[in-house]
C-alpha cells in the first residue's frame, strides 16, 4: 500500500508517481484561501474532472435498488479475509487488476480492523464493508482501475467529510489516489475524526485568509467553464505569453533600458515592464533623466507612446467605426467585438491583443454596478483606443524590442486603468509616471511594479526637445522645499496658497463683530485647513436698533467697519429687478439637469469675469452652483428662481468683483455692509446677492435701526443671526461714509469690553 508523503509546494500534485520523492501519493485537507491556492484548486479540479472523482457536498448513503443489485451479484456473505475481499472486488469490479485488486483489498481490510479494535462488532464491520463496496461501485468505479498508474487519479472533496466517508478516502488513498479535501469551514470537525492527523495532513501556507463569501466547487467550474470558452475566442491563442516584471530588479528608468537578452531568452516569453513610480528621487535632474530615457529609448530604435495626464476620449467618429449589435449576454459581446481587433503585419501579435482585451473585460464584468452596456461602452473605447495608438506602438514589431508607452500623471478614471492594464499585456513597457505625490491614481493591479520616492514635483508635460527642459537651480528648489516646510500645517500661509474655500457662519456676540471684523480669518474661531480647503469663518448677521438711541454713536460704529475691503449699500432696494442684466437673455443655456454648464458659462461671449484669475472664476461659479443646491432661496426649482439667481451672479458690479479678485483666503475676507432705513422692501436680487457673497466668503452684516424685515422673507430658512442692541429708530438718512477715514481710531478690545482705554 501506498504511504502518505509530504509536498514541498502545490505543483508537487501534478508530478508523476516514478518522479515523486517517496513514490507516494498525497492527501491534505486546505482550510485557507489565497490565490495561489486558487490556481491549483482550478488545475486540480481539472485533472479530476478529467481522471478522477469531484465530490461535492457529501457521498449519497447507497440507495435501497444499489442494496438489492449488491446483493443479487454478490450475496450477504461477509469474511474478514484479504483472499476474500479480492475475489469479491474480481467479481464486482472487474475491469481492475490484480495489483489494483490487492491494493484496495488490503486498504479495505486494514481500515476494519481498525474499526474492530475500536469495538465495533461482526454485523457493524460487514455493513460497512458492504456501504465501502456499493461506493467503489457507484462513485469510484473511473478510478479503482487507475489506482497505482504513473498518472496518479485525483479525488477532490468539498465540505464536511463523514466518518464513513473518511474511511473510503483513506481506503482510496492507500491504493493509489491523490486527495484534497475542501473545509470551508475550517479543521475542527475534522479533526473530532483523526486527532492525531493520521490520515491525512493540513495545508499550512503563509499568507492565507478566509476563503471568499459564496466560494464553492459549482462557482468554480462555471469561472472555468467560461475561461474555457473565452480562450476559444482568442483564436487558438498566441504562442508566447508575457514575463511581466518579474526580470525588474527595481532600479527604474535603468530596468526599462535593458535589452531584450539582458531581460530574459526564453522564447515562450516576452518580457515587459508594468511600472508605477511616485514623487522623485531629485528635483533638480528629474526632468533631464527623464529627457534622457525617452532619448535612450528610441536610440535602442524602440517605439514610444507618450500621453500627458489623460488619454484622449474616442471622437464619435472612432466610435462610429466600431459596428455594434443587440448582445443578449458579455460572451457574445466578446465574440463579436473581438473581431474588430485585427492586426494582418504580425498575427502573433493581433492574438495577444484579443486575449488581453477578452481577459481585461472579463475582470472588468465582475466590478460592482457593471452591467452589459457599461461593458459595451468600455469594450468600444478600448478598440477605439487600440486602433488609435496601435500603428505608434508597433510600427518595428519585434519581440525583442518592447515598444514604451509613457503615462504621465494620475490615471484619471477606470476606462484608462483598463486600457493601460490592456497594454501591460502585450509587448509593451507601460510606464506611469506620477511625481506629484498628491495626485490620485485611479490604476490598481496586483501586477503592477511600484517605487515610491518621498519628493513632490509638478510636472505639466513630459520634455521632448532640449529646449523643454528648464531646471530649476539647486537654490531654487532649496527654496521651494524651505517654502513647503514653512506653509504646511504650521499656521503660516503664502500668498494665494489656496484656490478652494468653504464659509462657515460664526454665531457672535453682537460687540464680538467690531473685534473679529478686521481680523485676518486664519485668526477666527474655527479656522482649519483639511487638505487643499479652506474653512472660512464669516460674519452674516442683521443688527436691528440703536443702543441707547445714540444716533451719532451708531453711525460712528459703523463708520469704523467700512475698511478699504468694505462695499457699502445705503439705500433699498440696492439691485433694481428691472434693470439692465445683459445675462439673463442667456441664463437657460446655461443651466441643465439642474446644474450649471460651466465650460459654456466661460466660453460665451457675454461672459463678464473672464480676466479674473481661473481660480476666482471657478470659486464664483463652485458657489452659485451650491447657492442653488441648498436652496436657500425661496423659489428655487419651483417657479423658476433659479434663473434669476444664475442672472444676478453673473452680473456682479466692478467694485464687488475686484474685491472677490483680491481675496487671499487665509487673509482680511472682504465685506459687505447694508444699510436699511426705511419702509422699502429689500429686492429678491438683493437677498440673492447677500446670501451668494455670504458663501463667497464675505462678512455680510444688515443695519436695520427700525428692526422691519428685510431679506428674510426670501430665504427657505434662518441663515443669518440677529441682534436687538436697542430701541427701533425711523426715518434716519445714512450719511455717506467714503473711504475708511484714515484719522479715526478704532476702540480696543478694553473699550469694547470694559468701557476704557484712551
Amino acid at each position: 500500500m501506498f504511504e502518505h508523503g509530504k509536498i514541498q509546494n502545490l505543483e508537487d500534485y501534478f508530478t508523476k508517481l516514478e518522479q515523486r520523492r517517496e513514490r507516494g501519493v498525497y492527501f491534505y485537507r486546505i482550510n485557507g484561501f489565497q490565490e495561489e491556492i486558487l490556481r491549483f484548486l482550478e488545475k486540480y479540479y481539472e485533472a479530476a474532472r478529467k481522471t478522477g472523482v469531484v465530490i461535492e457536498g457529501k457521498i449519497p448513503n447507497p440507495e435501497e435498488k444499489h442494496l438489492s443489485y449488491y446483493d443479487e451479484i454478490m450475496g450477504r456473505e461477509f469474511r474478514m479475509d484479504t483472499g476474500f475481499m479480492e475475489q469479491s472486488l474480481k467479481k464486482w469490479l472487474p475491469r481492475m487488476n490484480d495489483y489494483q485488486r490487492g491494493q484496495v483489498a488490503g486498504s479495505i481490510y486494514d481500515t476494519l480492523a481498525d474499526m474492530r479494535r475500536s469495538g465495533k462488532n461482526d454485523h457493524m464491520l460487514k455493513n460497512a464493508y458492504i456501504k465501502f463496496m456499493c461506493w467503489l461501485y457507484y462513485r469510484f468505479e473511473r478510478i479503482v482501475n487507475r489506482l497505482g498508474e504513473n498518472e496518479v487519479p485525483k479525488i477532490l472533496y468539498e465540505g464536511t467529510v463523514s466518518s464513513y466517508e473518511l474511511k473510503l478516502l483513506s481506503i482510496l488513498s492507500k491504493a493509489g489516489s491523490d486527495i484534497v479535501l475542501l473545509q470551508y469551514d475550517g479543521d475542527r470537525p475534522y479533526r473530532a475524526l483523526d486527532p492525531s492527523d493520521a490520515l491525512s495532513f493540513e495545508l499550512e501556507s503563509a499568507g492565507m485568509g478566509a476563503f471568499p463569501e459564496g466560494f464553492c466547487i459549482r462557482k468554480l467550474q462555471k469561472e472555468l467553464e467560461r475561461k474555457w470558452n473565452r480562450e476559444r475566442l482568442w483564436g487558438g491563442g498566441p504562442g508566447v505569453t508575457g514575463c511581466t516584471n518579474a526580470w525588474m530588479e527595481g532600479s527604474g528608468f535603468a530596468d526599462l533600458l535593458k535589452s531584450g537578452p539582458e531581460r530574459g531568452e526564453d522564447q515562450r516569453f516576452f518580457y515587459n515592464g508594468f511600472l508605477r513610480i511616485s514623487g522623485v528621487e531629485d528635483k533638480v535632474t528629474y526632468l533631464n533623466e527623464l529627457y534622457q530615457f525617452q532619448l535612450a529609448v528610441r536610440n535602442q530604435e524602440r517605439s514610444l507612446v507618450v500621453l500627458e495626464h489623460e488619454i484622449p476620449v474616442p471622437s464619435s467618429e472612432e466610435i462610429r467605426m466600431v459596428p455594434r449589435k443587440n448582445y443578449s449576454d458579455a460572451e457574445q459581446m466578446f465574440a463579436d467585438l473581438s473581431r474588430e481587433i485585427q492586426y494582418t503585419a504580425d498575427r502573433e501579435l493581433e492574438k495577444l491583443m484579443r486575449k488581453a482585451f477578452i481577459d481585461i473585460l472579463s475582470e472588468e464584468e465582475e466590478a460592482p454596478g457593471m452591467n452589459l452596456n457599461r461593458l459595451v461602452n468600455h469594450a468600444v473605447y478600448l478598440i477605439c483606443w487600440l486602433r488609435r495608438y496601435t500603428p505608434g506602438l508597433f510600427e518595428s514589431r519585434k519581440l525583442q524590442k518592447i515598444s514604451c508607452l509613457i503615462y504621465l500623471g494620475g490615471v484619471k478614471n477606470g476606462k484608462e486603468a483598463m486600457f493601460l492594464k490592456l497594454l501591460s499585456r502585450l509587448p509593451v513597457d507601460v510606464l506611469i509616471l506620477k511625481p506629484d505625490r498628491e495626485e490620485v491614481c485611479s490604476l490598481a493591479d496586483p501586477k503592477l511594479y511600484e517605487i515610491n520616492f518621498g519628493l513632490s514635483l509638478k510636472v505639466e508635460h513630459v520634455p521632448k526637445e532640449e529646449q523643454d527642459i528648464r531646471m530649476g537651480t539647486a537654490a531654487y528648489h532649496a527654496e521651494r522645499e524651505l517654502d513647503e516646510v514653512m506653509y504646511q500645517d504650521s499656521g503660516l500661509y503664502r500668498n494665494q496658497q489656496y484656490d478652494r474655500a468653504l464659509s462657515v457662519s460664526l454665531q457672535t456676540m453682537y460687540e464680538e463683530i467690531a473685534l473679529l471684523w478686521d481680523q485676518e480669518v486664519k485668526y477666527r474661531p474655527n479656522f482649519a485647513v483639511t487638505g487643499s480647503v479652506v474653512s472660512i469663518p464669516v460674519i452674516f448677521a442683521k443688527i436691528s436698533g440703536v443702543k441707547d438711541g445714540q444716533i451719532n454713536r451708531y453711525w460712528s460704529d459703523i463708520h469704523a467697519l467700512v475698511t478699504a475691503d468694505t462695499f457699502v449699500i445705503r439705500r433699498a432696494p440696492h439691485i433694481d429687478p428691472s434693470g439692465h442684466n445683459p445675462m439673463k437673455a442667456h441664463v437657460t443655456e446655461f443651466f441643465k439637469n439642474r446644474k450649471l454648464q460651466k465650460e459654456k458659462i466661460k466660453n460665451h461671449a457675454c461672459y463678464p469675469y473672464g480676466f479674473l484669475r481661473e481660480e476666482m472664476q471657478d470659486h464664483i461659479l463652485e458657489k452659485l452652483q451650491l447657492l442653488i443646491d441648498r436652496r436657500i432661496i425661496k423659489g428655487t426649482f419651483e417657479n423658476g428662481t433659479e434663473y434669476t439667481i444664475i442672472a444676478v451672479v453673473l452680473n456682479l458690479e466692478k467694485e464687488i468683483v475686484r474685491l472677490l479678485q483680491r481675496f487671499d483666503f487665509t487673509k482680511k475676507n472682504p465685506k459687505l455692509i447694508y444699510i436699511h432705513t426705511t419702509e422699502q422692501m429689500i429686492s429678491l436680487e438683493d437677498s440673492i446677492l447677500t446670501a451668494f457673497l455670504n458663501l463667497a466668503g464675505f462678512d455680510v452684516v444688515f443695519f436695520v435701526p427700525t428692526g422691519y424685515q428685510c431679506i428674510e422673507k426670501y430665504f427657505n430658512r434662518e441663515i443669518m443671526e440677529e441682534h436687538q442692541i436697542g430701541e427701533y429708530v425711523y426715518d434716519l438718512q445714512a450719511p455717506s461714509f467714503g473711504a475708511h477715514p484714515s484719522n479715526h481710531t478704532r476702540r480696543s478690545w478694553r473699550e469694547i469690553i470694559f468701557k476704557r482705554g484712551n
